[in-house]
């Protein structure tokens, strides 16, 4: 994939990787997508390497990956680096994990007083309001 020559203007680029035009320009910024050179006159033209590695940026994103992890994720995608990959993706589950204990102790707080708002219709106090104030 990598040894095809560019060929596609960013808008072509951008609707084939699935993203829109400021997204690329955006990833350049970041550094996480490379800015090809003037080639053909004075447009840029991209490959579908760029296009696999938007795809990848999103793809990560997708699974809670920042940009910045991602980039640190391209450092290691030459094939070399699945242990260090491991490691980062290790990570990410333990913060995925911690998140979703955060969010079932939420749920267990917030289950109970949205039945107890349901339960007291006409009322002039409102117990999810009540027991905000109280915590």
């Amino acid at each position: 994939m990598k040894n095809h020559p560019p060929d596609l203007p960013i808008g072509a680029f951008a609707a084939a990787a699935g993203v829109n035009v400021e997204t690329i320009r955006f990833y350049q910024r970041k550094g996480l997508l490379p800015e090809p050179g003037r080639a053909y006159g004075s447009i840029r033209r991209y490959g579908a390497s760029d296009v696999a590695r938007v795809k990848f940026v999103k793809s990560a994103q997708r699974l809670g990956f920042s940009l910045e992890e991602v980039a640190g994720l391209l450092t290691l995608e030459d094939g070399r680096h699945c242990d260090d990959a491991r490691v980062v993706a290790e990570q990410k589950l333990d913060d995925v994990r911690a998140k979703l204990d955060d969010l079932r102790r939420i749920e267990s707080v917030l289950a109970p007083l949205v039945e107890r708002c349901c339960a007291s219709r006409g009322t002039i106090s409102c117990p999810l309001i009540g027991a905000l104030h109280a915590r």
